[in-house]
């Protein structure tokens, strides 16, 4: 079809702000050696600023989904990456404990806004496969960021507090500067052209009657809330609580490292149910590689040993990725295209929670250890698997 290119480069550019977007948001755990080392901040500084994060993002995460229904996806999504690129800009000139904080809280509130309505955007643009791709490209932004920073600080000797923060904020801007030539699609006022609002088979603008009617903003949170909790939690059990375990290695590589192999097992994990067809059954999976990823690292203890480590990273990063997957087709097929925002904002509040977790952890080891709370959390992502698999016999879950 005539539109079909266009269409297909404007989700391009959309998943280009959502790659930005992830890699903007965490960079950050590669620069937080850098920050100890050089500039003298405590790790439960560092922890608490890499947790305020999720404090800017909650409002964003409200707000932003719900305001693109109304305004459109472009502005709102636009506006949020370039908030972003700004606070990583003030934590670039203004390297103290107070500079990290605000910095961090600021890029929470931006990124929170762009991720909401742009996975949003991407669900317009491209349907199943926009929702699925979305998922993907952030993962991917989450995973090579830490990467680069890590890197970039490491062989940048005199740089490595300034050129990470650069790259970063140069390759945000210019997402941003391309987003502007995005073409209209219906969240931004415009409709999307027939027969390309759907993918893979699955054409929203012939969508069966009977499944339309049966969207709601209720069934879509009460599948995919559930597969919220273990998203951001298990990642940052790998990358933050792990990662900084890890007493025969340090430098700004190794989050880097934890980072590829959870986010980076969180990619296979969703090609791998994409094209198996795992169906809803990928939460149930997913929650269960949490859980056990859980007790792994409740395991290692407070030295893990690399073999450890590495399957600990793995278990949490595919079920990180199954969880998220999931979560997100469950927003796309249940709720109805004029609250398409608003639940995706909702579902990703419940998957930033997971960013306190390493500051929950270090708040609570000097009277009980991290082995209690983890099998807590070890239990309750069980329970979330029983609920699916529960919500699948019921006919909750029937896409």
């Amino acid at each position: 079809m005539p539109s079909r290119p266009a269409v297909s480069r404007s989700l391009l550019i959309v998943l280009a702000l959502l790659f930005t977007t992830g890699w903007a948001t965490n960079h950050f755990v590669a620069m937080m050696p850098v920050l100890h080392d050089d500039e003298g901040i405590s790790d439960a500084a560092l922890e608490g600023a890499f947790a305020i994060y999720a404090v800017g993002l909650l409002p964003g995460l409200l707000t932003g989904g719900g305001l693109s229904d109304r305004v459109g996806r472009r502005p709102v999504v636009l506006s949020g990456a370039t908030g972003a690129a700004l606070g990583n800009l003030l934590m670039l000139v203004w390297h103290t404990e107070p500079g990290v904080f605000t910095g961090r809280f600021i890029v929470g509130l931006g990124v929170g806004l762009a991720v909401s309505a742009g996975t949003a955007w991407a669900a317009d643009v491209g349907g199943t496969r926009g929702t699925v791709f979305a998922g993907m490209t952030l993962t991917l932004g989450f995973a090579i960021g830490p990467l680069a920073s890590g890197l970039i600080a490491q062989f940048t000797d005199g740089a490595a507090l300034i050129a990470p923060f650069v790259v970063t904020v140069v390759a945000s801007l210019a997402a941003v500067g391309a987003g502007f030539w995005v073409a209209p699609t219906r969240g931004d006022g415009a409709s999307t052209p027939v027969g390309v609002s759907g993918s893979d088979g699955l054409d929203q603008q012939k969508e069966a009657p009977a499944r339309r009617n049966d969207k709601s903003l209720a069934r879509a949170l009460f599948t995919s809330i559930p597969m919220s909790l273990w998203v951001f939690s298990a990642v940052s059990a790998s990358i933050v609580t792990m990662a900084g375990r890890m007493t025969d290695f340090s430098g700004p590589w190794v989050p880097g490292v934890a980072a590829v192999l959870a986010l980076g097992s969180g990619v296979v994990s969703q090609t791998l149910a994409r094209r198996g067809g795992w169906g809803p059954r990928t939460g149930v999976a997913g929650a269960i590689a949490v859980a056990v990823g859980f007790v792994t690292v409740a395991v290692g203890g407070s030295d893990p040993v690399p073999v450890t480590f590495l399957i600990a990273s793995i278990l949490l990063g595919a079920g990180y990725g199954l969880c998220l997957r999931e979560g997100l087709l469950d927003v796309e097929t249940y709720s109805p295209a004029d609250r398409r925002g608003l639940a995706t904002g909702v579902y990703y509040v419940g998957t930033y929670i997971g960013f306190a977790l390493p500051l929950v952890l270090r708040g609570v080891e000097p009277t009980i250890g991290i082995m209690p709370p983890l099998a807590v959390l070890a239990v309750l992502a069980v329970a979330c698997a029983g609920i699916r698999a529960g919500q699948m016999k019921s006919g909750v879950l029937d896409r």
